[in-house]
């Protein structure tokens, strides 16, 4: 790989992942503290990726690849998203917001799929080559998120301004990417190949069967901190709430270097769990935490995301690899895609919104310890339904 496919392909990946952390760490806060939305719009408005997560392989696997270059279609999604988030940044409503971001989360979830596809098509060895590329994404997140919070923006719909450019800017720039022509290698797939339903014959066996259901359960206490972290934060009187945040991102680069390390000596099964146990620790240290004394919690339990993230999913993508006959690897990986970031992160949006709102107790102001341990038991009760029901046969 030469220094300018190199240079091309990280650059990509630090603006894909610059204009998601834009606007979607604080949109909560945007939507409580300025527009007024309740936690149960503010849970539909962030159900929206979800929804675009579950319906995205579709087009990635059934249209993009097969008749469409790769580096034309990002270009085109990324143009067209940041027209919907310049749009967006001006509507008041909810009707109209959620509209407008359901439009544009079914233009980018695409492009996370095609980026990485744009980024293997151009390397000799993926499985090396890749990681240091697509950390740049990494990179680009924290800086988007010490931006926003640096320059005081998190109440500001400035932050889908901010996106919007970086959108168009990137969209352009997918345009001098290298090419990769459409596929045409005559193979049908139906949707249910596409989004991993012919995997679900794995089911027969008991510990992938275990996995998927333990996946989509986690994943809902999970949305908890992705839509209310940032609203909590600000309202307990953080100042650079967003900037903060970013600690959690670090912490996941951190840990990911270091994962190989933890699984050769833990297998699946304690690395899963130790990553729940992170996800119960998270929800108690918010819950009990403030912006005075005990603000180490608040900053441990922002910490912890990396262990939360890495240890669970990453963990869980391999033992599906792993589980999965060769034929089935593909169907599997996005079985496991559809069950977390489609299924999962829709009820736990659904759930969270309808949570915050219960313990609204004074105007804008929430009863946070009861909202944060609500998640903190049911990560404790998935925990525990793991620990009894999956049997450790990947070892380490």
């Amino acid at each position: 790989m030469t220094f300018k496919v190199r240079f091309q392909l990280s650059s990509m990946m630090l603006l894909q992942y610059f204009v998601w952390g834009a606007w979607y760490v604080t949109m909560g806060t945007y939507l409580m503290k300025t527009l007024n939305f309740d936690g149960v719009q503010v849970g539909h408005a962030y159900g929206t990726f979800a929804i675009a997560a579950m319906i995205s392989p579709f087009f990635v696997g059934m249209i993009a690849d097969k008749y469409f270059a790769t580096e034309r279609v990002l270009g085109v999604l990324h143009l067209v998203g940041g027209i919907l988030l310049f749009w967006i940044a001006q509507v008041e409503t909810f009707s109209s917001f959620y509209l407008l971001l359901l439009g544009y989360t079914l233009c980018y979830t695409p492009t996370i799929a095609l980026s990485n596809s744009l980024s293997f098509s151009q390397l000799k060895d993926p499985g090396s080559e890749f990681p240091s590329i697509r950390v740049l994404g990494t990179i680009g997140w924290i800086i988007a998120g010490l931006t926003i919070g640096t320059l005081g923006f998190e109440e500001s719909a400035i932050v889908f301004d901010i996106a919007a450019g970086s959108s168009i800017v990137l969209g352009l720039y997918c345009f001098t990417m290298p090419h990769v022509p459409p596929k045409k290698d005559g193979e049908k797939k139906s949707f249910a190949q596409i989004i991993g339903l012919d995997a679900l014959q794995l089911f027969k066996e008991k510990d992938f069967a275990i996995m998927i259901i333990s996946s989509v359960l986690i994943c809902i206490p999970l949305m908890f901190y992705y839509s209310f972290t940032n609203p909590f934060l600000n309202e307990v009187g953080m100042t650079n709430a967003a900037g903060k945040m970013t600690m959690g991102q670090m912490s996941e680069f951190a840990f990911m270097l270091v994962m190989p390390w933890f699984f050769r000596r833990l297998g699946v099964k304690k690395m899963i769990m130790i990553g729940m146990a992170a996800w119960v620790a998270r929800y108690i240290l918010f819950a009990y935490g403030d912006n005075e004394t005990f603000v180490w919690m608040l900053y441990m339990g922002i910490v912890l995301h990396g262990i939360c993230y890495d240890f669970f999913f990453v963990t869980g993508q391999i033992f599906v690899d792993k589980r999965a006959p060769e034929h089935l690897k593909n169907s599997a990986q996005g079985l496991i895609t559809f069950a977390t970031y489609g299924l999962g992160f829709y009820i736990g949006t659904l759930a969270s919104g309808k949570i915050v709102d219960m313990y609204l107790v004074d105007g804008n102001l929430h009863n946070w310890e009861m909202i944060w341990l609500i998640p903190g038991i049911f990560s404790a009760l998935v925990m525990v339904f793991f620990g009894i029901f999956f049997k450790d046969k990947v070892k380490a």
